[in-house]
């Protein structure tokens, strides 16, 4: 490893720290050998994830993320490299071969943020969760204990959909604001909450029932996760953030029509303790 990709990672972990502390903790908790390219490969997963908070328009989000598949495709402008977190990604790439298809793939979900589409069904969310979430698990898992990667990959696939079920609950009262409805349209259905009522927030007991819904699809999910096993402990890293999925899904389905307006985030210093203590005794 050169001196300019140590400076490239370096830049990465500082960008995470402030766009994804989950994230940059679990860095932290990671051998410091691995540090760098986990936080190339976080960092640009934050970096996609966020282009809906920085564009207000489809277009231009979608020419970021286009901007993002360039690189990765060899098609990008040669002065793509003089970005500090571009040259990380892809020195993460190279120095650990991750598979270029899988990243533009997370790419690809991504243009189902900057629009305002519904979740058309649940499968649809789980493939989302699975192209995201689960990927960048598994991607991790490769970076941390390529030998072992594939032993976990069914763990991260439900791993990632629970995650993403947490983390849209995190986010609904951000989604509303923006008349984005990523609660499965068949699972708002069945309870009985047309997306009309979800972003107006005028049926309280129906969302209830749906926000009830959802965590009970992310609890099944980080069930398998759990049955699934195959996680070694050089890949526990990957799955540190999963660790928070249970308190934010107890706390939102407390909450139940409240989390509509007000973010079931737990404190920082619990979510640090929680992954610190799933780094000794596991993620689930």
């Amino acid at each position: 490893m050169t001196d300019k990709t140590d400076a490239h990672y370096e830049h990465c972990l500082t960008v995470l720290r402030e766009t994804d502390r989950d994230r940059y903790l679990a860095c932290l908790l990671a051998p410091a050998e691995k540090r760098g390219a986990l936080a190339a490969l976080y960092a640009f997963n934050a970096e996609i994830a966020r282009v809906r908070d920085v564009v207000r328009e489809a277009l231009p989000g979608e020419i970021r993320l286009q901007w993002w598949r360039d690189l990765l495709e060899g098609e990008a402008d040669g002065d793509a490299m003089a970005n500090p977190l571009a040259a990380g990604l892809m020195a993460c790439v190279r120095e650990h071969r991750l598979p270029i298809a899988v990243l533009t793939d997370m790419i690809e979900a991504r243009i189902f943020d900057v629009y305002n589409d519904p979740m058309e069904s649940r499968a649809s969310f789980e493939g989302y969760a699975g192209e995201t979430a689960s990927a960048l698990i598994q991607l991790a898992s490769l970076i941390l204990d390529p030998a072992t990667a594939p032993k976990s990959a069914d763990a991260a696939g439900h791993a990632g959909v629970a995650q993403t079920v947490a983390g849209t609950l995190l986010l609904l009262p951000i989604h509303r604001r923006r008349g984005q409805v990523y609660l499965p349209a068949d699972l708002l259905a069945a309870t009985g909450l047309t997306p009309e009522a979800l972003l107006g927030g005028s049926d309280a007991a129906a969302a209830t029932r749906a926000v009830q819904a959802f965590v009970g699809l992310g609890r099944e999910h980080l069930a398998k996760a759990r049955a699934a096993g195959g996680v070694s402990s050089a890949n526990r890293p990957a799955f540190l953030p999963v660790a928070l999925v249970p308190h934010i899904l107890d706390a939102a389905e407390k909450a139940g029509a409240a989390a509509l307006e007000r973010s079931p985030q737990p404190a920082q210093w619990r979510r640090q303790w929680w992954m610190w203590r799933a780094m000794r005794r596991g993620p689930f």
